[in-house]
């Protein structure tokens, strides 16, 4: 599932965002920026606190933030590959959404004020992704609620939580033009019954900055695939001695880097 999911981050969310203006997260192994770029906002980039805390997850959302309010404009290529090491069981995975989850809450509070200079969209967007969970996890226990007070079965919830999920995979199949896709319906549990809870309770700890799993951690198992692929990471939290447990992911999809624009509008080079 872990492959599907990282697709349609990729091929739907920030495919859309980059119509309306701006990719709001260029993820850390995907994305390239100019170097007069960085420079200009490392010492921002190096020292990002919450709180009074130093905090060095998150960091690639962090940078776009940093990008963004600096007048740089972010873009998604479609065409470019890139690979990434990935949680390959479920407790990695549910420290990385975790961390995500933090992140994502922490950096649009600091992002909130670009949005009045950003198309409409894209306010719709972080909307939609801070209080989409909120109102499922509310849809969620009103549901169990009723089945567990009445005995009556709350038939219009979940058959809407099935239409909306089967109408997502659906379109997601037709654009990848893979049936599996179809399968990642099975997420949806998943997403009530654990990454619902995990991210309230990031909600309720955002000063923490603990990254989990690097205590535990020795070195990531990887694929070798053909070709000589590296896996550009940003930021001083991302060494190798600290990567998290997991395996290389080939879907044999596009899995694209978002690009860095000067307001001159000339384009990072990507071979």
């Amino acid at each position: 599932l872990i492959d599907m999911e990282y697709w349609l981050a990729c091929n739907e969310e920030r495919a859309a965002q980059t119509r309306f203006g701006a990719v709001m997260c260029c993820c850390g192994p995907c994305a390239m920026y100019r170097r007069s770029a960085l420079l200009l906002l490392l010492e921002q980039y190096e020292t990002q606190f919450f709180r009074g805390k130093p905090s060095d997850f998150g960091e690639d959302r962090h940078l776009t933030i940093l990008m963004l309010k600096a007048g740089f404009r972010t873009e998604y290529v479609p065409d470019a590959i890139a690979a990434t090491v990935v949680p390959d069981t479920l407790l990695p995975y549910l420290r990385q959404q975790l961390r995500w989850a933090r992140s994502t809450y922490r950096d649009t509070l600091l992002g909130l004020h670009l949005l009045p200079g950003l198309d409409r969209y894209l306010t719709l967007d972080v909307v939609g992704q801070n209080l989409g969970p909120l109102l499922l996890a509310v849809s969620s226990i009103a549901a169990l609620a009723q089945l567990a007070l009445t005995g009556t079965v709350p038939w219009w919830t979940g058959l809407t939580i099935i239409a909306m999920t089967m109408i997502r995979c659906s379109v997601a199949a037709v654009r990848a033009r893979e049936l599996r896709f179809l399968g990642f319906s099975l997420h949806t549990p998943i997403n009530i019954f654990l990454l619902l809870p995990m991210k309230g309770y990031a909600l309720c700890t955002l000063s923490n900055s603990d990254w989990l799993s690097r205590k535990i951690a020795n070195s990531p198992d990887v694929d070798e695939s053909k070709g000589s692929t590296e896996d550009a990471t940003t930021g001083p939290s991302l060494n190798p001695g600290s990567a998290m447990p997991g395996a290389i992911r080939r879907a044999g999809l596009s899995r694209a880097p978002s690009q860095l624009i000067a307001p001159d509008g000339i384009a990072a080079e990507t071979e």
